[in-house]
């Protein structure tokens, strides 16, 4: 497991850093806001521990910045703010935790492990497939860093397609998980909605995700090639 670790005060990070060490993590340490965004964005953490008030760039500008990269790591804030106020709004910017200074190790050490526990909850919760991200409990879905505008139904439908990516789905099966009723072979619903969804997800992008499998109906998967139609 390798955490990060955004702190300013020395002795707090080295105190922090060294514990964790020998609780068997690999530790990495920033010692102000924009080295640690520039870490948090371009290295793999499993969590990072995030002080709010930090040079260059505070903990809340940095938590904001992760979020709108899409950078869904577990963040915990630690960090000597601890009006309800504070918290409150750590907890809002999209942080898992949040503990105030003075602190004992133990629980800093507990919130850690409770949290890494719980790691592949999050991930269940996004689906990634190429360059879509589907944020399931958001109801947010992003081509790269463009946000798509998608209708209700359309968020449900890219949804079912990509937690079943690589199967083949038929119309009967999307009509009766997206819409809720029996597929008439005269309707053309589902057919309509895919081809509208593509016009949103696919036509903007040299990769195709939402493909026809003739006869049988659509399957979501990356492909660099033109989609069979």
């Amino acid at each position: 497991m390798r955490i990060l670790v955004v702190e300013d005060e020395a002795k707090a990070a080295t105190f922090v850093s060294k514990g964790l060490t020998e609780s068997g993590f690999v530790v990495d340490v920033a010692n102000n806001g924009e080295d640690g965004l520039f870490k948090a964005l371009n290295i793999d953490y499993d969590l990072v521990i995030l002080d709010a008030m930090l040079p260059f760039k505070d903990g809340w500008s940095v938590l904001q910045e992760m979020r709108r990269h899409h950078r869904l790591t577990r963040v915990i804030f630690l960090t000597a703010r601890g009006a309800v106020q504070d918290r409150v709004k750590g907890l809002e910017l999209g942080a898992d935790d949040y503990l105030v200074k003075p602190f004992e190790f133990s629980e800093l050490l507990a919130r850690v492990r409770a949290l890494l526990r719980r790691r592949d909850e999050r991930r269940a919760d996004v689906v990634q497939i190429a360059d879509l991200t589907i944020d399931l409990l958001g109801h947010r879905a992003f081509r790269g860093d463009a946000r798509l505008e998608l209708a209700p139904k359309e968020f449900t439908l890219l949804s079912l397609l990509a937690r079943r990516q690589g199967e083949v789905l038929s119309r009967l099966v999307i009509s009766e998980q997206v819409w809720d009723m029996n597929f008439d072979s005269d309707s053309n619903v589902v057919d309509v909605a895919i081809r509208r969804l593509r016009r949103k997800v696919d036509d903007p992008s040299p990769v195709k995700l939402i493909h026809t499998v003739r006869g049988m109906g659509y399957v979501m998967e990356a492909r660099g090639r033109p989609r069979d139609e």
